[in-house]
């Protein structure tokens, strides 16, 4: 016969079955047991839902019962639950978090943080004692290298499918238009999310090719996570992919940069090279740059800014960092 669970554990299980339900989505009873099994908290089913009907009565919970099983979540205007209080820290910390991760966690990830935030924004709001870590959100700022432009809009459900398929590695099957304005309807693997700028990118595989791409989020119009996964290709890592400049529209082939710079204009490349192998040449109103990087379109649009200050290019090419499966790998649509 199974050992009856102590006042303690049942207590634990309560204050669980508290933090784990969410605000903002619902959750039902099979899925809690799944996840208080995984704690080590091992409880029938009939045993969670009386703990959630009796929970239900005393805290700002909603039940919906319009289908079984039922499904459970936080009062959208509750304070929710949150044991201990967040330190001044935590709460300048997930602020921070909020205004800067916001767009590149996944949605259901930044809903169930919900409460959280909250609490994090109210504490910063409210107590004097908190002042000073107040007054530090007002005393940083994330400042733009180019001409700033507003985020091109992106649909919400969109964004949460994209988000939900990378999450769980599965095949996402899209319909978008092109820089050309065409429609198209693909099934893709997604492999990573990265923001440039104002801008956001799916880098996914279409379902029969090996190469990478690149898909404007704001493109997509339409976005469904299947319940098909698959496995991650082992040989891809998007931070080589980003090193190898296909987010500089480049296809990741070396050069030797070379190049003469006014002083005024190339004083802030001796506090941030080009490379790691650059090397400078003082001349009495120029700088001589020589560094290894990646050739792409954004390199020369940044030696074109700076006009005449900038003269005596050269390239001279080192082949490619990693051998592309094809031509098209890392183009954007």
């Amino acid at each position: 016969m199974p050992k009856r669970p102590g006042s303690l554990e049942t207590l634990q299980v309560a204050l669980e079955l508290l933090r784990l339900i969410p605000k903002g989505r619902t959750v039902t009873a099979p899925q809690l047991k799944k996840r208080l099994d995984e704690f080590g908290f091992e409880r029938d089913i009939r045993t969670i839902e009386r703990q959630l009907e009796m929970l239900s009565g005393y805290f700002e919970i909603d039940r919906d019962e319009t289908s079984k099983p039922y499904r459970y979540c936080w009062n959208a205007l509750a304070k929710g639950f949150s044991l201990p209080a967040l330190t001044a820290q935590e709460c300048l910390l997930l602020t921070l978090a909020e205004q800067q991760l916001g767009h590149l966690l996944p949605p259901r990830l930044m809903k169930s943080m919900s409460a959280f935030f909250t609490q994090a924004r109210c504490q910063l709001g409210e107590q004097p004692e908190v002042r000073q870590e107040r007054e530090w959100l007002k005393k940083i700022r994330v400042v733009s290298t180019s001409q700033p432009l507003l985020p091109p809009k992106v649909d919400e459900q969109v964004f949460e499918q994209v988000c939900n398929a990378l999450y769980g590695d599965q095949w996402l099957t899209v319909e978008y238009h092109n820089a050309a304005g065409e429609e198209k309807k693909s099934r893709v693997m997604p492999l990573g999310l990265v923001q440039q700028g104002p801008r956001m990118y799916l880098v996914c595989r279409f379902e029969g090719y090996e190469n990478e791409r690149n898909l404007a989020l704001h493109r997509i119009k339409i976005a469904k996570a299947s319940s098909f996964t698959f496995k991650r290709p082992p040989e891809f890592d998007l931070k080589q992919y980003d090193d190898n400049g296909h987010f500089g529209f480049g296809n990741g082939e070396l050069i030797k940069l070379s190049f003469w710079i006014e002083k005024d204009y190339g004083l802030h490349l001796l506090e941030s090279p080009l490379s790691e192998d650059q090397q400078v040449c003082e001349g009495k109103k120029h700088y001589r740059i020589h560094a290894t990087v990646v050739d792409s379109a954004m390199l020369d649009w940044w030696l074109r800014g700076f006009g005449k200050a900038v003269s005596r290019i050269s390239k001279t090419r080192l082949g490619a960092i990693r051998l592309n499966r094809s031509k098209a790998s890392g183009s954007s649509q």
